[in-house]
């Protein structure tokens, strides 16, 4: 995010997310981040959508949180339509799994530019998001 424009990643997200929705025309959607959320439903309603559609969950901090507070803001839903960028599905889904938490993922892809950056942090977060589950699961055992 730029001077509270979305940059091109979140641009991608959400371009991908107004394809998705016209699939579930009934359905909300819920945008989440602190700092984002507002951004991302300011953005989706200047590309015409709905804003009685929109669910605002302006906390959330980490990916966990993002699929923590999403899941409770839809407790009815069956499952939870993620959309995020290829590079990170891997670590959306072994937090989904992690929290039970159903999910349909739709990814969309990175801009070239910022490909290398992000598998690069991917390389380094998706091993620490898993030791993080795995002490949670070995904590919850004793």
């Amino acid at each position: 995010m730029t001077n509270g424009q979305p940059g091109a990643l979140l641009v991608s997200r959400l371009n991908k997310a107004l394809v998705v929705a016209q699939q579930f025309p009934e359905a909300k959607v819920i945008v989440s981040g602190d700092g984002e959320a507002v951004v991302m439903s300011r953005y989706l309603i200047d590309h015409g959508f709905d804003p009685a559609r929109i669910v605002e969950e302006p906390t959330a901090t980490s990916t966990n949180e993002n699929l923590e507070n999403s899941h409770a803001l839809a407790k009815d839903a069956r499952v939870l339509h993620v959309v995020t960028n290829e590079f990170h599905s891997l670590r959306t889904r072994l937090w989904a799994w992690h929290l039970g938490i159903p999910i349909k993922m739709h990814q969309t892809l990175t801009p070239k530019n910022y490909r290398l950056r992000n598998y690069s942090r991917e390389i380094l977060a998706t091993p620490h998001s898993a030791a993080r589950i795995l002490w949670r699961k070995f904590r919850a055992r004793f």
